[in-house]
């Protein structure tokens, strides 16, 4: 492959780099991201020697680099946690169904209640005759 050159700009600087023909973007968006940490570094304590201000710059995105590796580490001790579990949780027999007791009435009450309601029926009955007569 060929090879290309690209004009990045870092804390104010700009600098000739060599790339494989394709990796243009990448190295664009590399050195935007080093020029982000150089501005900075500019803004706070300003002019510095170049070499200073590279070393800064890229000692502040390996900070950052550090930071979001431990975050994807724990992330992703938790995602095969989760994983784990999802997949003990499919494995395990299912739950034993609940027994439900749904309370039957004995039928000798069924039976005195019935005849309870016709007795009450029958007075009633007769206290309407007694009230019309």
């Amino acid at each position: 492959m060929s090879q290309t050159e690209v004009q990045i700009h870092i804390g104010g600087r700009t600098f000739d780099v060599a790339c494989q023909e394709g990796e243009e973007p990448y190295l664009i968006s590399a050195a935007q991201l080093l020029d982000t940490e150089a501005q900075v570094l500019v803004d706070q304590i300003g002019r510095m020697p170049e070499a200073r201000m590279l070393l800064m710059a890229g000692l502040m995105l390996a900070d950052k680099t550090a930071g979001l590796e431990e975050r994807l580490a724990v992330a992703e001790q938790r995602l095969q946690e989760a994983q784990q579990e999802i997949e003990a949780l499919r494995s395990a027999p299912p739950p034993e169904a609940e027994r439900v007791e749904v309370p039957v009435i004995p039928a000798d009450l069924k039976d005195a209640l019935a005849e309870l309601a016709a007795r009450a029926e029958a007075l009633a009955g007769e206290i309407e005759d007694k009230g019309r007569s």
